[in-house]
């Protein structure tokens, strides 16, 4: 039996590759290259984000993508920013830096099971509560992921969610 769908349905006429997809508009920074760093910006490139790679670190790379050392224009009210490596001595100077930029939704790998190395870290530079409030952790939705692949999938999918205005969202 052959398949028939609304033809009024944009969403459909994408889903068969009949029309593209519109651009999201988004830009999704992977900060730490990290197995899931890699996993998010391939997956997210294929879901229409602008992927960025920055890694401090000038000895760690992820094949296929740029690095940047440090922060840049494209922290904008389109980007989504995700710390993919909860265990660097970076993060409080990283999350610090980039809070100053009017990204759109910033989020750090971790167990809700533990506690959020990043709060000390934040508070020891002075950030106010308000400011490290805005930091999401854990990320993701919760699916029980567990690999760096599905780690990037829960996480994306809880960014397109946000992106589509839908329910999916980031409780556990």
């Amino acid at each position: 039996m052959a398949h028939t769908h609304d033809a009024e349905d944009p969403a459909c006429a994408v889903a068969h590759s009949e029309a593209p997809a519109e651009p999201a508009g988004r830009t999704l920074v992977a900060v730490f290259a990290s197995p899931v760093a890699e996993c998010l910006l391939r997956f997210g490139a294929e879901l229409g984000f602008r992927p960025i790679l920055v890694e401090p670190d000038p000895e760690r790379r992820i094949e296929g993508f740029t690095a940047v050392t440090g922060l840049g224009a494209w922290l904008d009210a389109t980007a989504d920013v995700v710390l993919t490596d909860h265990h660097r001595e970076e993060i409080g100077p990283v999350l610090r830096d980039v809070l100053k930029f009017p990204v759109r939704w910033v989020g750090i790998m971790g167990s809700a099971r533990h506690t959020a190395p990043h709060v000390r870290a934040l508070a020891d530079l002075g950030v106010p509560p308000e400011e490290i409030a805005r930091v999401h952790r854990p990320i993701g939705l919760n699916i029980g992921s567990r690999t760096p692949p599905e780690i990037a999938v829960a996480t994306l999918a809880g960014l397109i969610a946000d992106r589509n205005a839908r329910p999916g969202g980031f409780a556990f």
